[in-house]
């Protein structure tokens, strides 16, 4: 197979593709949001919100606990045989677990089905791999922004598509997704070419293939690693939202699997809107160092302020306040990009990857399990909120290791 030029047909097609295959993963994990807690309810012969929501959460952490181990794997099994046939297998298998999801007939079968999901699908570093490969360095940069742009499109896409489909029974997100993959996977065996030739191709080594050596990479260098750490503590909270938000909804404010879908629709064009657009006037004007903080402050206070929310309109006009909180991320990725060599770069990366999948692996569980004892029959007060309360402890407790991190430059 012939290399992609980026200035070429296959070269476009080859973007246009990886864009569809980042969205699609996205939408894969946004559209099965609004069933969720009915799919729960069922799976576990209706043992009430709060059980439901505990399974859901392990469900989730598996799917993220996957991702974080696997990731590495992927990105370098992809540097020893290619990109195409890790792409394109990862899309077989995948199709293969949706089926599974769809038809799963016990919670033990859904579960095994999404921890292949979670191994399967962790292909982020593969796909911006190739596109490293067939890019030149006057546009790399706006060639990664696209699997940014395609996961922020995914998830505003995916929740609508499922509070939709949702209408029709439980499974329909599922069957729905793998008709979709299906389709990604004969459009990827049609025009995806390989980006990397053989002789630029290394051998595969465990010790390269697994989260840890970045990690212990990024500790030698202080002012990194207490940033690192910060990225962390915020994206614990910033997971509360998939992680729990259909169920608070649910039993806060009653909503039906397509209410849901919209809100979690809405909640993701803020962030589309904030980190596609605003970012590029506010950064400029007030400085990585204050919007960062200024974002983990605006964080707190809307995760408090649902957490209180009594009606499903307060939710909605928090909003707003809370998308200006995902202008963190890339304020505190730049700044640590800053103080990083450029023969770096890449473990850089893989540190942040790895801690966020962390993060998103150990949400889920902590707070389906707080929304399950303060929802539960022998909860000293119902109280569904709880969850957004610890995560805007994490948000403010944030700032204390960022500001030590900010000093060590």
């Amino acid at each position: 197979m012939a290399d992609a030029p980026e200035g070429g047909r296959s070269g476009r097609r080859a973007l246009f593709f990886i864009f569809v295959t980042v969205m699609l993963n996205a939408v894969g994990i946004g559209l099965m949001m609004p069933v969720m807690p009915e799919l729960m309810l069922e799976l576990t012969d209706d043992g009430g919100i709060g059980t439901a929501a505990a399974w859901s959460g392990a469900v989730m952490t598996s799917y993220a606990l996957m991702q974080f181990l696997f990731s590495p794997t992927l990105g370098n099994l992809s540097d020893a045989f290619g990109r195409r046939p890790i792409l394109l297998g990862s899309l077989m298998v995948v199709t293969f677990d949706y089926l599974m999801m769809a038809l799963a007939p016990t919670l033990a079968l859904f579960f095994l089905a999404r921890v292949i999901a979670g191994a399967a699908s962790a292909t982020f570093s593969t796909a911006n791999a190739f596109i490293a490969d067939i890019s030149t360095p006057a546009t790399r940069a706006q060639n990664f922004g696209l699997t940014g742009a395609a996961f922020g499109v995914g998830f505003v896409v995916g929740p609508a598509i499922g509070g939709l489909l949702g209408e029709f029974g439980t499974r329909a997100p599922f069957w729905a997704a793998a008709a979709l993959t299906l389709c990604n996977l004969a459009l990827g065996w049609l025009v995806l070419p390989e980006s990397l030739p053989r002789e630029r191709r290394r051998p595969f080594r465990w010790t390269r293939g697994n989260p840890a050596g970045a990690a212990i990479a990024m500790a030698k260098r202080p002012a990194v690693s207490w940033l690192l750490v910060a990225l962390f503590v915020y994206s614990l909270a910033h997971y509360v939202y998939p992680a729990i938000l259909s169920f608070y909804a649910m039993a806060r404010f009653g909503w039906s699997a397509l209410e849901i879908g919209l809100m979690l629709a809405f909640v993701g064009v803020g962030f589309v809107i904030v980190q596609g657009f605003l970012i590029r006037r506010i950064l400029p004007r007030f400085g990585a160092a204050r919007t960062a903080v200024a974002a983990l402050t605006l964080d707190a206070v809307s995760l408090i302020g649902l957490a209180i929310a009594t009606e499903g309109w307060m939710a909605y006009a928090l909003v707003p306040v809370a998308s200006l909180s995902a202008l963190f991320t890339p304020a505190v990725q730049g700044l640590m990009a800053n103080r990083t060599p450029d023969d770096a770069q890449g473990e850089l990366q893989g540190a942040v990857s790895a801690l966020t999948s962390l993060a998103f692996a150990v949400t889920p569980i902590l707070a389906s399990q707080i929304f399950f004892y303060f929802t539960g029959p022998e909860a000293p007060v119902y109280f569904p909120g709880a969850p957004f309360v610890l995560a805007a402890c994490c948000s403010a407790l944030a700032i204390l290791p960022f500001m030590i991190g900010q000093r060590r430059n």
